[in-house]
């Protein structure tokens, strides 16, 4: 492309600080989103495309029949329809690209009328978008710049800003928000990455990750990355890592009474045990439900609350397939170097998903920081973890509620204040905004986000984003499935992209009704159900048969 592509003249400042207008008849390169520069003392001044007007086409009384040809038109005024055509475009001023200090300058001053407006060329804007080249140590390629032709401008995530500041990927149903979160796992999977990284994955979508192990594009010499796809049955928490108040959560509507003897209970069982160390000391519910025995022993007259606590216990987590005794999922073998560990917790209640997601939180929250600050050096322990893991919650809405109770937000509101000091990223995925805790929202300095319909979703966005401007976000509503406007500390500036396309297969898609309905009575599958019909009559017959002669 040439590096001097005139596409417009300066017509004077914007409405807004930091704006200009220019004038153009050139519609197909002036899209929002697009980047475009002005000279000022041999800087190269970068703005982006924030809105469009036309100011000039051919008479309304033309237009207005839909029997004439406006193209016709034209030709018999002499002139060509595309260059008759007026435009008023406004552009939000960047800056010019400081190389040595990696971010925009903005020189404070509007362009004089008169000034030409240039096209970034691809090779320049792909340097000034992106603070990394595709295939480098640190790098993330999830698409391109949806303003050129596809593949032209890649759009390179940093990696390291991303785990160090948070991610929150947005979107309504259906716009790929869990394709995007695919395309993502893949790069911090790649060689040149090779992330240790887990996935909660509230409806195991993600275990076609598994195809990464036996693909080439993921190997480099001894490296192969490993998923470990952890289904619900074998999801176990120690009882001994709960909390005195995930304990209290997962038994709501408890009496004063009842708290106060779970209180003393839990101190004495305990034993005055950090839950989250990695100690040998442990715990059982049995021991927990005696030392509420020994206290009615104590306390005869409140007896009848403690028996119903115990009840209450027993019922809750003696019955529970997640909670146990002894077992319970190793820091160091869900977060590897290398490795993806997916977290399937479909099946699984509401509120133990809850807990199960807080307490690993808050184990490899403690595990970052104690290894970092030296407390633990003991290289067989399970909490020695000597490198950075990034966390990738998808439905955080349900983690990180709004205007509601969960055991699990306030250990995500500390990392995210603090877990960059530690090397603990956090990544939220979800398509209500709005039903996201606000203060968690605005803790994640990288933003990709995609179509968004709901007013009080769009709105959330807007308060909480502050890296995203304004003008993009009015773009929300117009996006396209796999489109996204990507800003915050990951990128040099918000841009417009298209995701590319996932190398392996995305097991999020939505399922196909009128396919299954038809296939219900395609003659192949009605003969089989007809056969298995048949056979369970004859069995059940059988059945009653060897009964009566018994």
């Amino acid at each position: 492309m040439n590096n001097y592509q005139i596409i417009g003249t300066v017509q004077g400042p914007g409405k807004k600080t930091g704006e200009y207008i220019f004038i153009t008849s050139n519609n197909d390169q002036t899209k929002t989103g697009e980047f475009v520069y002005y000279c000022f003392q041999d800087k190269k001044i970068i703005g982006t495309i924030t809105e469009k007007a036309i100011i000039r086409t051919l008479p309304e009384s033309y237009l207005s029949d839909p029997g004439i040809n406006p193209h016709d038109i034209a030709s018999i005024l002499g002139c060509d329809l595309a260059e008759s055509e007026l435009y008023e475009v406004c552009v939000s001023i960047n800056g010019y690209f400081d190389t040595n200090m990696n971010c925009f300058i903005n020189p404070r001053i509007s362009p004089a009328p008169g000034n030409k407006v240039y096209l970034v060329p691809d090779d320049d804007l792909a340097s000034i978008i992106n603070s990394k080249k595709a295939g480098q140590t640190g790098s993330a390629h999830v698409g391109s710049l949806l303003t050129r032709p596809e593949n032209n401008v890649p759009v390179i995530i940093n990696v390291k800003n991303l785990v160090s500041t948070h991610l929150a990927i947005l979107a309504s149903t259906g716009s790929g928000k869990s394709y995007t979160a695919g395309v993502l796992l893949e790069e911090l999977l790649k060689p040149y990455n090779r992330a240790a990284v887990m996935v909660v994955d509230p409806h195991n979508e993600y275990d076609t990750l598994k195809d990464i192990e036996s693909m080439t594009e993921f190997t480099e010499g001894i490296y192969k990355p490993f998923i470990n796809i952890c289904p619900p049955s074998k999801v176990k928490v120690r009882y001994s890592s709960l909390t005195e108040h995930d304990i209290r959560y997962l038994l709501p509507n408890l009496s004063d009474k009842m708290n106060h003897y779970l209180s003393l209970a839990f101190k004495r069982v305990s034993k005055g045990n950090d839950p989250d160390e990695d100690s040998s000391y442990q715990w059982s519910i049995e021991d927990l439900l005696q030392e509420l025995t020994g206290l009615g022993e104590d306390k005869p007259e409140d007896t009848g609350t403690i028996e119903a606590l115990r009840w209450r216990i027993g019922y809750r987590l003696e019955n529970s397939r997640i909670f146990n005794d002894s077992k319970h999922l190793p820091l160091n073998n869900i977060f590897k170097p290398g490795q993806c560990t997916v977290l399937q917790l479909s099946e699984i209640d509401q509120t133990e998903q809850q807990v199960i997601v807080s307490t690993i939180l808050r184990r490899i929250n403690k595990a970052r920081m104690d290894t970092h600050k030296g407390y633990i050096t003991n290289q067989n322990s399970e909490s020695y973890i000597p490198y950075p893991v990034f966390v990738l919650l998808e439905e955080a809405h349900r983690f990180a509620p709004a205007n509601a109770p969960s055991v699990s937000l306030n250990v995500l509101k500390t990392i995210l204040s603090e877990g960059r000091k530690f090397g603990l990223g956090v990544g939220l995925i979800t398509q209500r905004p709005g039903k996201l805790d606000s203060d968690i929202l605005s803790q994640c300095m990288t933003q990709m986000i995609m179509k968004i319909i709901n007013p009080v979703d769009q709105s959330t966005i807007a308060s909480s984003v502050e890296s995203a401007g304004r003008q993009l976000l009015d773009e929300l509503t117009s996006l396209t499935r796999g489109q996204v406007i990507i800003a915050g500390a990951a990128v040099n500036t918000p841009v417009l992209a298209a995701i590319r396309k996932r190398i392996t297969l995305h097991g999020g898609e939505t399922i196909d009704a009128p396919e299954y309905w038809m296939e219900y009575f395609d003659e192949t599958t009605a003969k089989k159900r007809k056969m298995d019909t048949t056979a369970l009559k004859k069995a059940d017959t059988t059945e009653k048969i060897k009964g009566f002669s018994i």
